[in-house]
């Protein structure tokens, strides 16, 4: 049964908020598990794109950002240079800071080895997913507040960090593996959670190649 309030509107996570771009995001994309390496890749890019400000303020240039690093093809991304890094600096339409947008490129050049290494980068990801007893029993807004970070995001950190990625500190890894559904962090009551439970245990996970 869909989650309505008293006045049939549909109850979701506090932090969707009554933007239609944020609500649209919160049902359709946000917990809802990814195997796709260039949607995993964007992810962890733009999650570092958006230390410091708000994710809305990324989602709305997300689809300029998209245009600029070809989709967040690995491949493509990987082979820019400082020539872009210059051009890019002078688009608005992207988040213009230096540090980031080498890093996108450095993190390209690392998940090529990564993906060599495990056959994909969904594989090396999914990995990290904590298990069921790790979890709390009830999720909770209260409870989504209060973990910005886990034993798991720590783990996946500290294995990027050493494998030559940057502006991917615990936190961000956590924010990370909410959005990709590694956890189900939709709260208790909102509409979308007992649908993406479904999704998550039906979901083939990746594994190493």
């Amino acid at each position: 049964m869909t989650e309505t309030n008293g006045s049939g509107e549909l109850v979701r996570c506090a932090w969707a908020g009554q933007d239609p771009l944020y609500q649209h995001y919160h049902d359709a994309e946000w917990g809802r598990p990814m195997a796709q390496d260039a949607r995993l890749f964007e992810k962890l890019c733009l999650e570092g794109f958006q230390s410091g400000l708000s994710w809305l303020t990324i989602l709305r240039k997300r689809e300029r950002f998209r245009a600029v690093f070809f989709d967040f093809d690995i491949d493509k991304v990987a082979r820019m240079g400082e020539t872009d890094v210059e051009r890019l600096l002078t688009d608005a339409g992207i988040v213009r800071h230096r540090g980031k947008i080498v890093s996108t490129l450095n993190n390209a050049r690392q998940a090529q080895r990564l993906r060599d290494e495990f056959g994909s980068l969904a594989a090396y990801f999914w990995s990290f997913e904590p298990k069921p007893q790790d979890r709390p029993e009830i999720v909770t807004w209260e409870t989504v507040r209060q973990t910005a970070q886990t034993e798991a995001s720590k783990a996946m950190s500290k294995d990027l960090k050493k494998r030559g990625f940057s502006f991917v500190g615990p936190t961000t890894c956590y924010a990370f593996m909410q959005a990709m559904g590694l956890v189900n962090d939709h709260v208790q009551g909102c509409h979308c959670r007992l649908p993406i439970e479904a999704e998550r245990a039906a979901f083939v996970r990746p594994r190493r190649a």
